[in-house]
């Protein structure tokens, strides 16, 4: 065997048991952020680009860059959700259909769906943060790590974001805040 083929055969071993311990967290990533179909596809495309990426991948801990490289698949999906919604309006001369987050279809408690209400008001980086820590249950470096930034600027981002929900709300948002997840990642109450 030579040498390219061994490195061949080392790079699928390595993306593999990547992909069978991180799919799921993934999924679960997508699955709060986009509708079924498109979280599913935008699973398996985090994995298409991890694997085009593969030289990148960082061995200690691959799950902040695949929730990273999650992170700019789902934007990519939700802009392209947003045109085809504009597109579809213009073409029937209808406004856009309003579809609803993943969260609030599955989310019946009110307070918590009061949250998740004032939480679709913020901007979508105030949201993508908010989500990261209490979804996700990542720590803030993880969180800076995910974001490209500092530690102290997913600190000072995650401070603000929580003031500008709690002004939404109307009640104190803790740093320790997270929504109710099953070992799953599904949301319960």
């Amino acid at each position: 065997m030579d040498a390219r083929m061994a490195t061949n055969t080392n790079e699928e071993a390595r993306f593999r048991r990547l992909f069978h311990a991180e799919y799921d967290p993934i999924l679960r990533y997508c699955l709060r952020r986009l509708p079924t179909a498109d979280a599913n596809d935008a699973a398996s495309e985090v994995f298409m680009v991890a694997w085009r990426r593969m030289d990148a991948f960082p061995a200690d801990n691959p799950r902040l860059w695949l929730y990273g490289i999650a992170r700019n698949v789902v934007r990519n999906f939700q802009r392209s959700a947003r045109r085809s919604r504009r597109l579809a309006g213009k073409i029937a001369g209808l406004s856009p259909e309003v579809v609803e987050s993943p969260e609030r279809q599955v989310v019946t408690n009110d307070e918590l769906r009061s949250v998740l209400v004032s939480m679709e008001r913020l901007r979508p980086d105030d949201q993508e943060i908010l989500r990261l820590k209490a979804m996700e249950r990542l720590s803030l470096p993880e969180v800076a790590s995910v974001l490209g930034c500092s530690e102290e600027a997913a600190r000072k981002r995650f401070e603000r974001a929580a003031k500008r929900l709690q002004s939404k709300v109307g009640s104190p948002v803790p740093a320790s805040t997270h929504i109710p997840c099953d070992p799953e990642g599904e949301v319960t109450v």
